[in-house]
C-alpha cells in the first residue's frame, strides 16, 4: 500500500504548513501530494506552486470541483500541470454538494451521476489532444446553432501533456456514483473510509469495473484518511475533532449532509444528528466534543506509535492501495515521518 499526503484547505494548514509537508513528502519518497478546495484556496494555483517546488512526488487534486470550472478548462489546468511537474499529475474530480455548487458557483446540483459522467468524457477528449466535439444532455460542444453567435469551432488543445492519459480519480460516496466510478474513473477517493467496513461500497466499485470490463485491480482506491497519532490515544483522538465536527456540522445542511448520512450508515446515526445540530447552531466547541470516540476510531486513523503499523495493516486488508493521510495535531511532521517508515517497511 502507497502512502501519500493530502494537504487540508486553508485554515486547517497554512499554506506554509501545505508547503513544508509537501517538500517533506518529496524527501520522504511518499507516492503523492494531494490537495482540496471548498470555497477559499483553489487547487489549481496551490499545485502550480507545489509543482515548482518538488521535484519527484505525485500531483493531485481531490478534489477539484466539477461546478467551479467548464470541463475543458480542467483538461487545460491539468495538462498545465502535468508539464510544469514533467508528468506528475493526476485530476481528482468530485460534485461537491448543493451548498457549494448552488450557493457559492450558482450551479444547480442536479443530474449529478450524468453531469459526472459527461464531464469526464470531455476532459478526457479535450487532454487527447483531437478536436472538441461533444454532443450530451450537459455540455454541448460547439454551442449548438441558436445557443449563442454561432461562430464556435472545434478547437484542440495546444499543450501537449507529458502522461498520456492522465489519471482521472473520482470521489463518491453513494452506491450509484460508486458503481459508475467502478466503470470509467482510473481511482476512486472515498473519504471517512471504514477499513472494516467497506465491503459494500467495494461491491459497487467492483461491480461498475466489471460492467465495464474491468477488475479492481485497474482502479487505484485512494481513500483521504484522516490520521492522529499519539503517545496518548485521546489526545490523537481529540485533534481530530474539530475537522471532523466541521464536516458533520458545517459542510451541508440539515436535510442534506453527505458526511453525516455516511456516519448513519456506519451505525453513528444518533451522535453524527447531535454533532450536526451543535454546529448548525454555531456551537463548534460543543460539536467537537459530542464526537464519541467509537465515531473517531471507525472514520479516522487514530493511533499509538506501537499501534500505527496495525492500523495501516488494516487499511491494506481491505483493499486501499494508495492511503492519502491528512495528518492532525502538534507534531505533523513526525506523523508524516512515521508514516513514511511504516510504508518503506
Amino acid at each position: 500500500m502507497r502512502i501519500g499526503v493530502m494537504l487540508a484547505y486553508w485554515p486547517w494548514y497554512t499554506p506554509a504548513q501545505q508547503l513544508e509537508l509537501a517538500l517533506l513528502a518529496d524527501e520522504l519518497g511518499l507516492d503523492s501530494v494531494w490537495v482540496a478546495e471548498a470555497w477559499g484556496q483553489d487547487v489549481v494555483s496551490t499545485l502550480g506552486v507545489l509543482a515548482g517546488r518538488t521535484s519527484h512526488v505525485g500531483l493531485g487534486t481531490a478534489i477539484m470541483q466539477i461546478p467551479a470550472r467548464q470541463p475543458a478548462a480542467a483538461a487545460m489546468a491539468a495538462a498545465s500541470i502535468d508539464v510544469w511537474s514533467n508528468g506528475r499529475m493526476r485530476l481528482g474530480l468530485g460534485l461537491s454538494g448543493p451548498q457549494v455548487s448552488e450557493g457559492w458557483y450558482g450551479v444547480p446540483f442536479t443530474h449529478g451521476l450524468r453531469r459526472t459522467r459527461e464531464y469526464v468524457e470531455i476532459v478526457r477528449a479535450a487532454l487527447s489532444g483531437k478536436r472538441l466535439t461533444y454532443e450530451g444532455q450537459e455540455w454541448t460542444l460547439p454551442l449548438a446553432n441558436g445557443a449563442g453567435t454561432g461562430l464556435g469551432k472545434p478547437l484542440k488543445l495546444l499543450a501537449h501533456p507529458v502522461q498520456k492519459p492522465i489519471p482521472i480519480y473520482l470521489a463518491t460516496s453513494t452506491p450509484k456514483a460508486i458503481e459508475q466510478t467502478g466503470a470509467i474513473a482510473d481511482g476512486w477517493l472515498p473519504f471517512m473510509f471504514a477499513a472494516d467496513g467497506a465491503d459494500e461500497d467495494l461491491g459497487h466499485l467492483r461491480a461498475g469495473a466489471e460492467r465495464a470490463g474491468r477488475s479492481l485491480a485497474d482502479i487505484d482506491i485512494a481513500p483521504t484518511v484522516n490520521v492522529a497519532l499519539d503517545e496518548d490515544i485521546d489526545a490523537a483522538r481529540d485533534a481530530l475533532r474539530p475537522f471532523l465536527a466541521f464536516y458533520m456540522g458545517s459542510m451541508g445542511a440539515k436535510e442534506k449532509n453527505f458526511y453525516v448520512e455516511l456516519a448513519e450508515r456506519r451505525g453513528h446515526g444518533d451522535a453524527a444528528r447531535r454533532v450536526q445540530e451543535l454546529g448548525l447552531a454555531g456551537d463548534r466547541a460543543g460539536a467537537a466534543a459530542a464526537i464519541p470516540a467509537r465515531l473517531i476510531d471507525d472514520l479516522a486513523l487514530t493511533a499509538t506509535p506501537s499501534t500505527l503499523d496495525n492500523r495501516l495493516a488494516a487499511y491494506e486488508a481491505a483493499g486501499v492501495t494508495t492511503l492519502l493521510a491528512a495528518v492532525h495535531g502538534p507534531n505533523r511532521t513526525d506523523t508524516l515521518r512515521a508514516l513514511a517508515a511504516a510504508a518503506h517497511g
